[in-house]
């Protein structure tokens, strides 16, 4: 009966994946128009003209949108693996495969003792809500090799090493899966390998790290937390615009530099307080390596100038892995990055008009997304920080001895 019902359950998963990517798949390809701004161009225009640029042996040098690490561009160059379909449709066949690993991977994973199918859920479930961005997006073959990272932690530290900072060279923010490997081999690999293919793109194409200088430039993006500021200060009278600039909708006004040195510093606040976790930190479980990136990512994302629709593809791998874990104590953090990924399609493509305009459906939509990924955030960093630092390294200082009754011996 528990083989049959096994048998049932991963049936109506892997049914649910093909009937919701098959949906997505049809919005990409245009056989239905997804309401809203037009999230293909990205593809169509953009990626395509920097493939155009990468086949020439060299990177977007005069392009400030291109803002990605070196090894992005082999994401913008995979459509040549399929020279039988266009660009675009080979870009999106090659992030439903891209999707699909991660669902192997996580099936796989769910298998094994101590583990749980919940994670292969959660994946199937959460990505969908995120609209046809989804695939619109390189994020997801990104977040696949975040996740085959932190699936190979626990028994090859050198392989997860290895993949994580090829992810990182993909689009920086995988380097944080590093935040809860406490093996040498892990650390070592990554390093070798960063050092080997940042050296080999540095060498053999012009400007790989120019994206460093267009990356710092960056403002306060509209969907970002500390855009709330600005949309509320629309109402009360304040003078700025919203604007492309460099490569997204971002604020330009009085205040933003300062708002968005207060997200900088909140962001060396938040490596701070992992730094201090990690000095802290000596009861680590198997699970503890995925819920530690989870918890440094939705820190880093909460906190970032820029909080754009596919960063949740981001957060909904990890949590996702982290609930591959039975004994993973991530559930509550997962279902609000569920919720939020939810939120965020009603954001954007099919409410963003409203928040380029800060009206308060706008202003609602980004407060109820942004509220959620800050509770998140909380409940994520509070549960890791109580299941692995024991109670007397939070105390600020050691417990005083207990007081004896009758009278002291004089020697």
């Amino acid at each position: 009966m528990e083989t049959k019902g096994a048998g049932r359950s991963l049936a109506w998963l892997l049914g649910t994946w093909a009937v919701t990517r098959a949906v997505l798949l049809l919005f990409v390809f245009r056989v239905y128009v997804f309401p809203g701004p037009d999230i293909t161009s990205d593809v169509s225009v953009i990626y395509r003209g920097w493939y155009e640029v990468l086949r020439q042996g060299t990177f977007p040098l005069d392009d400030v949108t291109w803002q990605y690490p070196p090894a992005a561009a082999l994401a913008v160059l995979s459509p040549a693996a399929l020279p039988f379909l266009s660009y675009a449709h080979a870009f999106y066949v090659l992030a439903c495969l891209a999707d699909a690993a991660v669902l192997a991977l996580l099936l796989r994973a769910g298998r094994r003792p101590g583990r749980s199918p919940r994670g292969a859920g959660v994946w199937v479930a959460g990505v969908p809500l995120l609209g046809p961005t989804v695939y619109a997006r390189y994020d997801v073959m990104v977040t696949a090799v975040a996740v085959a990272a932190l699936l190979a932690g626990a028994r090859h530290p050198r392989l997860m090493g290895a993949l994580t900072a090829f992810g990182a060279l993909l689009k920086v923010w995988p380097a944080l899966l590093l935040v809860g490997a406490v093996r040498r081999r892990a650390w070592g690999a990554a390093a070798v390998t960063a050092a080997g293919v940042a050296l080999l793109f540095a060498v053999s194409m012009p400007g790989a790290f120019a994206f460093l200088t267009f990356q710092r430039d960056r403002g306060t993006e509209v969907e970002s937390l500390g855009a709330l500021v600005f949309h509320v200060a629309r109402h009360f009278g304040w003078r700025g615009e919203v604007l492309l600039n460099y490569g997204s909708i971002e604020f330009l006004g009085p205040y933003v530099d300062v708002v968005s040195a207060a997200a900088l510093a909140l962001t060396g606040a938040a490596f701070g307080w992992l730094l201090l976790w990690r000095l802290r930190a000596t009861r680590p479980a198997p699970h503890t390596l995925a819920e530690a990136a989870l918890t440094a990512v939705l820190l880093f994302t909460v906190t970032s100038r820029v909080i754009s629709p596919q960063y949740l593809v981001w957060l909904i791998g990890l949590a996702a892995v982290c609930l591959s874990y039975r004994a993973s104590r991530m559930a509550a953090p997962a279902l609000m990055v569920v919720l939020a990924s939810f939120v965020t399609v009603l954001e954007f493509p099919l409410g963003f008009s409203h928040v380029v305009l800060s009206d308060w459906y706008g202003v609602a939509l980004l407060g109820v997304r942004d509220g959620l990924l800050v509770a998140a955030t909380v409940t994520a960093a509070r549960r890791l920080w109580r299941s692995t630092v024991p109670p007397s390294a939070t105390a600020p200082f050691p417990p005083r001895p207990a007081r004896t009754t009758g009278t002291p011996v004089s020697s």
